[in-house]
């Protein structure tokens, strides 16, 4: 299954939506990664560019949506384009979380909401109780607010942001931490900046709750093979992105500090 998910194909743009100054959701067709749990991820070419790794933000009946950050030179091309244009795709690769059918809660930040959302869309009529706290520099980076609303209900949705635009003036860790004093959950899933979710695997650790976390690395063949997305012992795109406490804490003197960069040499994340 490997060798075909890794076939690269062609597919054209058939959507392209604004979720942010800085972000769009980009939906195309593609059987294979259509089939895609929440989690997993793709390589995107954007051809005479570069090819990217992205999360998947939705998938099903041959349609698969990914939301783009524009950080960079491949994503700010990516931007650029319309629909109709050619991208290419190799995919889905990596693991997923796992569906806990129990009290539910998942705290995203930035473009980390994304594969989140997709996670919430498949518990939604599984669980007993589904929360959500999102975290963003300011009201504007808040993503897909309007959907969790309408997954989590608005009562067991919590926002914050850094420069009081929306929500609490505080870091996505400050209501964090009341919440897992005064609720109890049976899993907890994260994906968002390095150092949010190292901060969240030290709070859940002292709690002694139940993790998982989805990681980015700097990805260059999605299949395990450069080596290029490496934290301890585990390449992020083949035994990952998703990770549970055992494998953080096997991770830990490297989690939110330290990643390969594109020479190789080690650097601050």
């Amino acid at each position: 299954m490997l060798t075909a998910n890794n076939n690269l194909r062609t597919t054209q743009l058939i959507r392209i939506q604004t979720e942010s100054p800085t972000v769009k959701t980009f939906t195309f067709t593609d059987k294979l990664c259509s089939k895609a749990n929440p989690g997993q991820f793709l390589m995107l070419w954007i051809p005479g560019i570069d090819e990217i790794p992205l999360s998947i933000m939705n998938a099903g009946n041959d349609l698969v949506s990914v939301s783009v950050k524009m950080i960079g030179d491949a994503t700010r091309h990516m931007h650029a384009l319309e629909t109709g244009a050619t991208i290419g795709l190799r995919g889905p690769f990596g693991n997923s979380f796992t569906e806990s059918r129990g009290r539910v809660l998942l705290v995203g930040g930035g473009t980390g909401t994304a594969p989140l959302l997709f996670l919430a869309n498949r518990l939604a009529s599984k669980t007993q109780r589904l929360s959500f706290v999102e975290g963003a520099k300011t009201k504007n980076e808040l993503l897909f607010v309007s959907a969790l609303d309408g997954i989590c209900q608005e009562k067991n949705i919590i926002t914050t942001t850094e420069d009081g635009t929306a929500g609490l003036q505080c870091l996505v860790t400050v209501p964090l931490a009341k919440l897992l004093d005064e609720q109890q959950f049976d899993m907890i899933y994260t994906c968002g900046p390095e150092v949010m979710v190292k901060k969240i695997f030290e709070m859940t650790e002292q709690r002694k709750l139940p993790l998982e976390a989805s990681l980015e690395r700097l990805m260059r063949c999605g299949i395990g093979l450069c080596g290029s997305c490496m934290i301890g012992k585990y390449r992020v795109c083949r035994d990952g992105p998703v990770f549970n406490v055992a494998q953080l804490r096997e991770m830990k003197a490297e989690l939110g500090v330290s990643k390969l960069g594109f020479d190789g040499s080690r650097i601050p994340v």
